[in-house]
């Protein structure tokens, strides 16, 4: 049977398609119209919901644009369609400025509807509306999700669109030690190591068997407490359990708790000690359904740079694990010292000094205050090399370091050789490291580094030296590591005989001005005796002339060194009247006689 295109445009005429008569409805009528109950209805009934809330200009834009849509898609196209649609109002000569609205976004011809009796409505893929993101904005400075898997413990909270019973304070969930969530209506859902993203795409796909394109996002209210391990080169290795510090929630692509990070694992296990590679870390992180991801971290770009990004996040079940450094970096020990990530704990350390020291043995070195210990000390440029300085309840920390330690042990002999000490210490993995520690490089180049911060079990090793130099041996004697007063005993014609306490460095002439000077009517006052005791076990006499205008020289006034005798002879006369006296001691009594008889 064949119809014109007459008798078929007067059957439309008669009967028009539904769409039509939408479509000739006017603009203000777009809304009311689709969301009434009906066939039209049903079909916009979703959207109708999706874009609850949009202003109304915004709304009859996006259900103009959906009539086309849907005409084009039963009458034919969309030229043909345009004929039914109203046609825009006349623009005034002068339009004030009007408000600019996002651009509509574009829509795909929808199929064509279902034969009569299917009974299925039809869907219409509705792409977000102007003003609503398809994804909801992220908060600044939260976690990307990827970094973060649900587990028992996690609180959530489930928003979904226009469904106030099951959103916001009513949406707060668990999830259960099983790993998953009790939700109402779907009732329980595995979500154990998924994403945040993940676990929300899974419930939109539950929800949708009862709700149409259901629009749902899930945010994380509180992490739950994060087991580790920490291994390695650390004060106190073993396992942990670390909170998340609380923070702003964040939508299921981001998290707005703040999770814990190296650092502050680092912190919460005592710090790492001083033999640990900052560079070299290791994370052990298991993988859902996969082998264990092995990441490499250098925080030293955080110590020295304050790059943020390399004290990364951790993860539930993370193991670190920090490894010995294989060669001690003296340029970047006194920064890692200092670190926040070090051991900062003011308990005291057990450690061992031995070698050329006055009082070698064991010793229990505890940080001090600044103050206190300058109380304690004499001399000038007592705390000159003392210790490094860290900040520590508003007062400087004095460290625990190899000058300290040889001070504790009474100071070095004048015999030892301070370019060739070493620092034996014992790392966490058994092996013993030796570490050289070059003291002449502190004193004649003021090079701090040498200055080793000690740790729990350190031995500090000073060995003698092979060859001396009288110059280098006066300023190593003033300085803080040796002892700081010499003992010097003064016998014979002095006026006040008896060991004294000098200061290093102290010359002959000095020493007899201590003692009161020579007994002038006994002593021999041009020359003085030296009795030393040399490193080898000898002693040695050496007669020196004195000269009280003398400079400090070998010759007329040598620098003493501590347990130096001096000795000052008597002169002749006083030696004659002691030996005359002497043989004449046995008459004694014989002449008091003759002298009380008048002779």
């Amino acid at each position: 049977m064949v119809v014109n295109s007459s008798s078929r445009g007067a059957q439309l005429e008669k009967k028009p398609h539904p769409a039509v008569v939408l479509a000739k409805r006017k603009r203000g009528d777009f809304l009311p119209y689709l969301c009434r109950k009906g066939s039209e209805g049903e079909v916009f009934s979703t959207i109708c919901k999706q874009v609850y809330g949009v202003s109304n200009a915004v709304k009859n834009l996006i259900f103009q644009s959906l009539t086309v849509s849907v005409l084009a898609a039963t009458v034919g196209s969309s030229a043909a369609v345009a004929q039914f649609l109203p046609p825009p109002p006349p623009s005034p000569p002068s339009p004030p400025p009007s408000p600019s609205y996002p651009p509509l976004p574009s829509f795909s011809p929808l199929p064509p509807p279902p034969a009569s009796g299917s009974g299925s409505p039809i869907r219409v893929p509705v792409p977000a509306a102007p003003g609503f993101p398809s994804v909801p904005a992220s908060a600044p400075s939260s976690v990307r999700s990827e970094v973060y898997t649900l587990g028992a413990g996690d609180r959530i909270q489930m928003d979904i669109f226009n469904v106030p019973e099951y959103s916001g304070p009513n949406g707060q969930h668990q999830v259960q030690a099983d790993g998953s969530l009790s939700l109402p209506l779907i009732g329980s859902l595995s979500v154990a190591g998924m994403t945040l993203q993940q676990a929300s795409n899974a419930v939109k796909e539950r929800y949708g068997k009862y709700l149409k394109r259901p629009w749902i996002t899930l945010k994380l209210l509180a992490a739950r407490p994060l087991q580790i391990a920490i291994a390695g080169e650390i004060n106190r290795p073993g396992a942990y359990t670390i909170s998340s510090a609380a923070g702003p929630g964040g939508t299921s692509e981001q998290i707005g708790t703040q999770m814990p990070t190296i650092s502050r694992a680092l912190r919460l296990a005592g710090g790492i000690t001083q033999s640990a590679d900052v560079r070299q870390i290791k994370i052990r992180r298991p993988q859902r359904n996969a082998a264990e991801q092995i990441i490499s971290v250098d925080l030293w770009e955080l110590l020295q740079n304050g790059d943020l990004r390399a004290d990364m996040t951790l993860r539930d079940g993370d193991t670190i694990f920090i490894p010995t450094v294989t060669s001690l970096n003296r340029q970047e020990a006194p920064t890692l010292a200092v670190a926040n990530i070090t051991g900062q704990s003011t308990q005291p350390i057990n450690i061992a000094v031995v070698g050329e020291v006055t009082r070698p043995g064991t010793y229990t070195l505890a940080k001090e205050l600044q103050s206190r210990l300058q109380e304690n000390e004499s001399g000038a440029d007592s705390g000159l090399f003392a210790a490094k300085e860290t900040p520590g309840g508003g007062e400087n920390v004095l460290q625990q370091t190899v000058t300290r330690a040889i001070k504790m042990a009474g100071g070095i002999t004048p015999v030892a050789d301070i370019r060739q000490i070493q620092v034996r210490r014992l790392t966490r993995a058994g092996t013993e490291q030796i570490i050289n520690v070059n003291l002449w490089q502190l004193l004649e180049a003021g090079d701090v580094s040498q200055d080793l911060t000690l740790q729990q079990g350190d031995t500090v090793i000073v060995p003698k030296a092979e060859n001396l130099n009288a110059l280098e041996g006066a300023q190593v004697a003033t300085s803080n590591f040796s002892p700081d007063s010499i003992k010097v005993s003064l016998v014979g014609e002095i006026v006040k005989p008896g060991s004294f306490a000098l200061q290093p460095n102290t010359t002959l002439n000095q020493a007899l001005v201590a003692a009161g000077g020579f007994n002038k009517s006994r002593a021999e006052m041009d020359s003085v005796d030296l009795i030393r005791l040399n490193p080898n076990g000898t002693v040695s006499r050496l007669s020196v002339k004195v000269n009280f205008s003398a400079t400090a020289n070998e010759e007329s006034n040598p620098k003493l060194q501590n347990n130096d005798v001096i000795m000052v002879r008597r002169s002749g006369r006083a030696a004659f009247s002691d030996n005359v006296g002497g043989t004449l001691a046995p008459f004694s009594p014989l002449l008091g006689i003759f002298r009380l008889s008048g002779f």
